[in-house]
């Protein structure tokens, strides 16, 4: 079986009923890659289709509001995104200033603001429930795929919650 939408195309289903579309998208200077998923076609629908689109087609703005969240919990001492910048000064050193695109004198915001956008994971299924229906993966250093931090988005475009990959 398979699902035809008008921005993914013809989805066709695995042997096990899942489906998977990836594609590659440019964003600014960087190549974020894309994935939809789900496990079962049979719990895709067309809206989750049309919100998926819709979420790859303000990709920019999304990501502005990923690391508008990352700031915000900069407030707190315990958050994940002060505990990865802290992480990240700590085991890069010296070697941190390389890979910052601006040095403002404010270390954790050059760090959210360095961040790469790596990709975006649509879970498809997961469309109107509580639990994320996209993952932004972020990364400082792209090289490093287990120092990462992760943005949840529900179905509405809003953030969940900004947590690491550990």
């Amino acid at each position: 079986m398979a699902i035809e939408h008008d921005f993914f195309g013809l989805l066709e289903s695995g042997p096990d009923g899942s489906i998977f579309w990836s594609e590659s998208v440019e964003l600014g200077d960087q190549t974020v890659t894309v994935d939809l998923t789900a496990p079962d076609q049979d719990d895709v629908s067309e809206a989750a289709l049309d919100v998926a689109a819709g979420l790859v087609s303000s990709l920019e703005a999304i990501d502005i509001n990923a690391r508008n969240a990352m700031v915000t919990e900069l407030d707190d001492r315990t958050s994940e995104v002060t505990e990865y910048i802290l992480q990240q000064q700590e085991s890069l050193g010296e070697e941190l200033e390389e890979l910052l695109v601006d040095v403002s004198g404010d270390t954790h915001i050059d760090i959210i603001r360095s961040l790469q956008l790596m990709s975006m994971t649509i879970l498809a299924d997961e469309h109107g429930g509580a639990d994320p229906f996209a993952v932004l993966e972020y990364a400082l250093d792209p090289d490093a795929t287990d120092d990462v931090l992760l943005v949840n988005l529900g179905s509405d475009g809003d953030i969940l919650s900004v947590t690491s990959a550990d």
